[in-house]
């Protein structure tokens, strides 16, 4: 601890302190655009650290870390947009929660549990980083194919009343992920000849095209300007919730938080999957399962908590294994190298001093971030007071910016559109959205994992059962899809007796 609280003393300072609140706000602003990214603003500020000394570079680097997974909740919440993939989530109940005038309420939960994981998160990767990265060394193809298999069967709790129609939009999903060159062999897949498909569909052009642009083809019908008046903005007190309702969440907060944890650890999956699995997790352990998805604050609590819960997480393989655990942890592995810094085993050792510093500016710039958060949340619920027709137009603007930015091709703009007329019909005809989301996430990981497995151990399918965590999860995702076909048969059963 007197390492930690050494590495809080070297960034008390007015310099660094004002540097880590423009991180932070930086953060926020990169966070809350859709179209915009973390990834992105780390990138963009990366080439102004260069001529700060190690401390300052470390802090204002995690600030906006930080600072950017949290703010995309401030857009997945009021205008139903996710601000970054690691909040999609969150538009499942905060969306309906400002539909129905508790957009205050849904933003004051959010700021609070994304700040409450970020710290859980922290906790763990300072007392048991090593241990953790060691287990997570065992994780090889055979267990992240099991897991992302495991994941796959919770569309069940995602489908909705009907889940058909839930299967349906998570194979549209799966659809698209299987367009561009495959995994492993390079072969060309569903590019009809237009060589821009060869690379496949980025993320982000997604998540923008599934969301954003039904929300502005929703807008453009409507013959009168849609507001959404918020009935806390003036008379909301603290975070705009009860402590009983606070407490209410324990369970739900622990559990997202150590799903975060432990997505955020395996390299490369991160807090796009984390967010959707905790949701799901929360909704099938609930007791009222079937308001999940009208505007509750238990699905805001399990996505944010597990979304900022997964910083920590991709922190440990970075610092104890110098392998990065999702793209932003990538540059800042890109920055210690810079600065002639090895992350790895050795570096608890070598350059303790560092560590203790990056442990401290995560800390500090958690509690900035929920600060400036908190103080901004009036300004935020105000934005409910500008008519759709003139605010969407401007996040659609912002979402093609960030769409050609995230290759630097016209094509992922150009796809936007008919990704949202997609998006659009499936939703108007009762397809839901959440599976398909989860597809997405996950069919590329699960297909390439799969296939890197199947050459390692020369299409032996046996092998995924002698090894114990992938038999263990498969076993689970057996049982999931056993348990799901036993509810919806038993439900068919007592519709068919009420009917006779």
């Amino acid at each position: 601890m007197q390492l930690f609280f050494e590495g809080v003393k070297s960034l008390m300072s007015a310099e660094i302190l004002m540097l880590m609140v423009a991180g932070v706000i930086a953060g926020l602003t990169f966070g809350a655009i859709p179209g915009l990214s973390v990834t992105m603003a780390m990138v963009l500020f990366l080439p102004f650290t260069y001529s700060m000394d190690l401390n300052t570079s470390i802090a204002v680097l995690m600030a906006l870390y930080i600072g950017g997974n949290s703010g995309g909740l401030i857009s997945a919440i009021l205008i139903g947009i996710p601000g970054t993939a690691a909040s999609v989530g969150t538009i499942f109940d905060g969306y309906p929660m400002t539909k129905r005038g508790l957009g205050g309420k849904a933003l004051g939960i959010g700021v609070l549990v994304s700040s409450l994981g970020t710290f859980f998160s922290i906790v763990i990767m300072i007392f048991l980083a090593p241990p953790v990265a060691r287990m997570a060394l065992k994780f090889g193809f055979f267990e992240t194919f099991a897991i992302g298999l495991f994941s796959m069967t919770l569309v069940a709790g995602l489908a909705g009343k009907t889940m058909t129609k839930g299967i349906i939009s998570a194979l549209v999903g799966l659809s698209l992920t299987m367009v561009g060159m495959a995994p492993i062999d390079s072969a060309m897949r569903f590019t009809f000849g237009l060589n821009e498909l060869s690379g496949g569909f980025n993320m982000l052009p997604v998540l923008v095209g599934i969301y954003a642009i039904p929300e502005l083809i929703k807008a453009a019908k409507e013959s009168r300007q849609i507001r959404y008046e918020n009935k806390e903005t003036n008379r909301m007190r603290g975070f705009g919730f009860t402590l009983r309702e606070f407490i209410g969440q324990k369970w739900n907060m622990l559990r997202s938080g150590l799903i975060g944890v432990f997505i955020g650890i395996l390299p490369g999956i991160g807090g796009a999957t984390s967010n959707m699995l905790a949701y799901a997790a929360a909704k099938n352990s609930s007791k009222y399962p079937e308001k999940f998805g009208t505007g509750i604050i238990d699905g805001v609590v399990a996505t944010e908590t597990a979304n900022n819960a997964s910083i920590g997480g991709a922190m440990i393989p970075l610092l104890t294994l110098g392998i990065p655990g999702d793209t932003s942890t990538a540059i800042l592995l890109g920055a210690f190298l810079i600065y002639g810094i090895q992350a790895g085993p050795l570096l608890f050792k070598a350059n303790a001093d560092v560590v203790y510093c990056i442990f401290a500016a995560m800390v500090i710039a958690a509690v900035m971030t929920v600060l400036i958060e908190t103080f901004g949340m009036p300004g935020f619920v105000k934005l409910m007071t500008l008519p759709r027709q003139i605010l969407l137009p401007v996040v659609i603007m912002f979402c093609m910016v960030g769409s050609f930015a995230a290759n630097n091709r016209l094509f992922d703009c150009w796809i936007l559109l008919p990704l949202g007329i997609v998006g659009y019909l499936l939703d108007a005809y009762g397809f839901p959205l959440p599976p398909l989301i989860l597809g997405f996430v996950l069919g590329g990981m699960v297909e390439t994992n799969l296939r890197r497995a199947l050459q390692i151990s020369h299409n032996n399918l046996l092998v995924f059962f002698q090894r114990p965590i992938t038999a263990v999860f498969l076993a689970a995702a057996l049982l999931v899809i056993a348990y799901n076909i036993y509810k919806t048969v038993r439900k068919s059963r007592m519709r068919t007796q009420k009917l006779n």
